[in-house]
């Protein structure tokens, strides 16, 4: 794909993407968990929150993800990805930063 060319299969613009501090000290590429959640892939919520934010991309609400990234050693830990609701900043971070 170009880089001017439009993602079809992103749901909904991730805007400015930004990392806390915790989510960068773990040196994980977040490039995949970024396209999950523009994607539609909700990660580790539970139904309820997945319905939550499949009416939030349409009504234009905050979107969470919840992701469980391989960290070496067989660890994981776990992250959330949240867009604002104006689609402006999607921000990567551990949950203990929220």
């Amino acid at each position: 794909m170009l880089a001017d060319e439009p993602d079809r299969d992103k749901l909904f613009e991730l805007g400015h993407v930004v990392m806390t501090p915790g989510a960068a000290d773990l040196g994980v590429d977040f490039a995949p968990f970024l396209a999950r959640h523009a994607q539609g892939d909700w990660g580790e919520l539970d139904a309820f929150d997945k319905r939550q934010n499949d009416t939030a991309v349409k009504e234009g609400y905050r979107i969470l993800s919840a992701y469980d990234v391989p960290i070496g050693g067989g660890e994981t830990k776990r992250i959330w990805i949240i867009t604002e609701s104006d689609r402006s900043v999607t921000t990567a971070l551990l949950p203990r930063e929220y």
